[in-house]
């Protein structure tokens, strides 16, 4: 499931990046450079842009945060009900997509900064909480650090090497189709992909919602 939420992350970044303006919404280490970019004057970088980014992905992250608390450190139940709230954002930034012909149009981009943003920062929050190694499902920089510095080329014995790689790949797989299908059917056609995929993981974890295992307990 949190694989399938690091294919999300890739798709609503190819979206924020290639049509609202050269920004991150999940990515908040690239979005920071970016602000710096902004600052110094670069073109094609906004202040605004990523600063509501940024916003909107504390916000998502304090609302995930919060909801750990009120589901009682139960990361099935967590998991779950993340995936069902950003369900929710996901659907409202879909509809504004299909509602919105024209991108140019200033407030309609940041409408969709602002939902897409809140949507990583949840998604992360509720990433973190569950503490899966190697699956923040939004950054992958210690990942990759890890990949190598762990590996018996550095004198390592290559811990969880197949997941960092496929947690890589899915991000690849996202950023790569988002893009393909943007420029093809447009930004309403890549967040459906978001929605159909958040509405499988959210299925697959009602299932746990009410699981006793010894894996349901705060990380």
């Amino acid at each position: 499931m949190l694989m399938v939420l690091t294919v999300v992350t890739g798709l609503v970044d190819a979206i924020s990046y290639l049509k609202l303006g050269h920004v991150f919404v999940a990515n908040m280490t690239g979005n920071i450079a970016f602000l710096g970019f902004a600052v110094a004057d670069a073109k094609e970088f906004s202040v605004g842009a990523t600063i509501t980014a940024g916003a909107g992905f504390l916000v998502g992250a304090i609302a995930g945060g919060r909801l750990a608390l009120r589901t009682d450190g139960h990361r099935g139940r967590l998991l779950a009900v993340g995936i069902v709230i950003e369900i929710a954002i996901v659907a409202a930034a879909l509809a504004t997509a299909f509602l919105t012909a024209d991108f140019a149009s200033a407030s309609a981009r940041y409408v969709l900064i602002v939902l897409l943003a809140l949507a990583m920062g949840l998604q992360n929050a509720v990433a973190r909480k569950l503490g899966v190694p190697d699956l923040s499902t939004t950054v992958l920089t210690l990942t990759l650090a890890g990949l190598a510095a762990d590996s018996s080329l550095a004198g390592g014995r290559n811990p969880r090497a197949g997941r960092r790689l496929l947690a890589a790949s899915m991000m690849f797989v996202g950023a790569a189709l988002g893009t393909l299908v943007i420029f093809r059917f447009g930004v309403g056609a890549v967040l459906a992909l978001a929605f159909l995929a958040l509405l499988g993981s959210a299925a697959a974890a009602y299932r746990y919602r009410n699981a006793t295992g010894d894996w349901t307990l705060a990380a």
